[in-house]
């Protein structure tokens, strides 16, 4: 079994909804998961579900971090764009600054960055865009990010605390880079299953590309967390099924849930 720096946590991607229109049941995720990313502006989210959102995550006791992405609210942040190293980096600053002044306001801490949507997938395989982002984060933060890629290579650069990421409802190619599009696709809960257990337990997948199981890169010296998504179809058998498979994992590696 693989082995990890501490406890598997799970993340989800939050606060997504933006002005009248609804993206996700936030409400009954929270619950289900131990860390949000909160949208901050960009490609979702705007002040007043930036302010609920964050509110919703104290309550629950779910650890809050940044989830910056591109300017592309219409397209949801999954629409690649060109910008120079000084706007990525301006970028960071402003989305990560609009939170942190949310969570100044409940007396939390910020737990994390992560990038958001396309932006993750630029950075995966960019280090001078990695770079770039990662300037805009505060010293010594912790980010999320897709080991053996250039974001954990930029992220040790700059001096800050690498997490890397499994998923649950994102499939991999061949070499090890995730396969994203504007809509998510329908997962069945065995295949869920099946799909975290094998990264969990052994750092493989199977390649979407090619149908065979390859391995992925070493995560053994950073804390792991699984990602889902909340506008993902059927989110919430997705996330109930993740959390079974990460609590027996967590219990197996650790002799607690």
């Amino acid at each position: 079994m693989t082995q990890f720096n501490g406890k598997v946590l799970i993340n989800c991607d939050m606060g997504e909804a933006y002005g009248n229109y609804a993206c996700g049941p936030d409400d009954d995720i929270l619950p289900l998961i131990d860390i949000a990313n909160v949208a901050c502006g960009f490609h979702a989210g705007d002040p007043c579900i930036m302010a609920k959102t964050v509110a919703q995550c104290k309550i629950h006791g779910v650890k809050v971090g940044a989830h910056p992405g591109l300017p592309d609210i219409q397209g949801f942040g999954r629409r690649e764009m060109q910008l120079t190293p000084e706007e990525h980096t301006a970028n960071m600053v402003y989305q990560i600054g609009a939170l942190q002044a949310f969570l100044d306001r409940e007396q939390l801490a910020m737990h994390h960055v992560k990038p958001h949507g396309v932006l993750y997938g630029m950075m995966a395989r960019n280090v001078d865009v990695a770079r770039a982002v990662w300037a805009g984060v505060p010293k010594g933060m912790r980010v999320f990010g897709l080991a053996g890629t250039p974001m954990e290579t930029a992220a040790l650069e700059a001096g800050l605390e690498f997490w890397a990421e499994y998923y649950a409802d994102v499939k991999y190619r061949a070499d090890g880079s995730l396969v994203t599009g504007r809509r998510r696709d329908t997962w069945g809960m065995e295949d869920v299953r099946a799909h975290l257990r094998l990264q969990l337990e052994r750092g493989q997948v199977t390649a979407v590309d090619t149908g065979e199981v390859v391995a992925l890169p070493s995560v053994k010296d950073y804390p792991v967390s699984v990602c889902c998504h909340s506008d993902s179809p059927g989110c919430l058998d997705i996330i109930r099924t993740a959390r079974g498979v990460v609590d027996e994992v967590n219990k197996a590696v650790t002799g607690s849930s």
